[in-house]
């Protein structure tokens, strides 16, 4: 039997909520990795996140500064991390966080910490605000959309599409509006939360779905499994969903990856219009998505796959995946002692 060898991986995203970040789902899969026996750091936000406190997951737990704080604190705060414990990868997986992971990788690289992460000029190409111009150059069909920045620009960009329409975020969340008025409230709602700008894309009818895939930065597709919700939480995030056998969507995600030779994971949400059956891409995600568990249930571990190709190690694409195999989301109360809750609020670390 294969010795293991050491290794040390940090990761973000440990919010384990009703909207949950990915980062509890990528710890899973490097847990059963078969190649690694794994230290995993913790790198949180907030004092509440729930991996926080999860022991089983985390070996250790840090608190950073939130992007917004600037580029110099980030990485003061991870040269003090990197001197404590010798991180070997990160993997982030927070949309908001990527650009300031991208500005740092050089550093990271000089700390002997390896990312797996888009360029600056991949992440940007995927914006929503840019998805068609990405359409056009990759020949993909994506619904219309506009870009505004302010709100007496809604009205007008508001002409050049039908009812209902969908109000995105430029990171997070998406509302569909059968109105002005009603656009224009979730114009302010989701505004107040992410910032400008705001994207207007047009409502495509029909079935959603989604792909998890990963790249290794020079074209190849590693992996890919697609599934369908089959269950959503009223912020339209999927609670439960089911791996399904499409190739046309296994497809869409090769096209993508080797286009645009995309590093490291990415979630595509895909639509399937009712009348035509046409494939419509509605967003790329840059990064694993929560869901990305369902991945390792189907015979693809993307985490662990992910940090031999940073490492350098030999991995084969995968391109078998089991059909018909289910996630299902659940609530679960932990009961922490208050210690550790005064450790990583007094000390950020614990």
């Amino acid at each position: 039997m294969q010795t293991k060898k050491d290794i040390t991986i940090a990761v973000t995203a440990l919010n384990a909520i009703d909207s949950p970040g990915p980062g509890i789902a990528v710890i899973r899969g490097l847990k059963e990795s078969e190649f690694y026996n794994v230290k995993i750091i913790g790198l949180a936000y907030e004092i509440l996140e729930p991996g926080i406190y999860m022991d089983e997951m985390v070996d250790k737990v840090y608190q950073i500064p939130y992007p917004s704080s600037g580029f110099d604190a980030m990485l003061e705060r991870f040269r003090y991390i990197q001197e404590k414990e010798k991180i070997d990868v990160i993997i982030p997986n927070f949309d908001a966080e990527l650009m300031t992971f991208i500005k740092l990788k050089p550093y990271f690289t000089k700390m002997g910490i390896q990312l797996l992460i888009p360029t600056k000029e991949q992440f940007e190409e995927r914006l929503k605000g840019n998805l068609n111009e990405f359409g056009e150059n990759h020949g993909i069909k994506v619904p219309k959309s506009e870009t505004i920045y302010q709100i007496d620009e809604l009205e007008d960009a508001l002409k050049e599409f039908e009812y209902p329409v969908v109000i995105k975020g430029k990171f997070y969340d998406a509302y569909i509006a059968t109105s002005f008025e009603q656009a224009r409230e979730f114009y302010f709602k989701v505004s107040s939360k992410w910032g400008a700008p705001i994207i207007i894309q047009e409502f495509i009818k029909g079935n959603e779905f989604n792909v998890t895939a990963l790249g290794d930065g020079k074209g190849t597709m590693m992996g890919a499994v697609p599934m369908r919700k089959t269950f959503l939480t009223d912020k339209g995030k999927a609670w439960a969903g089911i791996s399904i056998d499409d190739p046309n969507l296994i497809k869409m995600a090769n096209t993508i990856i080797t286009k645009t030779k995309w590093a490291g994971g990415l979630e595509l949400e895909l639509m399937k219009e009712d009348k035509t059956n046409d494939l419509y891409l509605l967003e790329i995600n840059p990064r694993f998505p929560a869901w990305i568990y369902l991945a390792n249930g189907c015979g693809q571990n993307h985490p662990e796959m992910l940090v031999k190709i940073v490492m350098n190690e030999k991995v084969e694409p995968l391109i078998k995946y089991d059909i018909g195999k289910m996630f299902i989301r659940y609530s679960y109360d932990m009961v922490c002692d208050l210690d550790k809750y005064e450790k990583i609020s007094i000390h950020g670390e614990v």
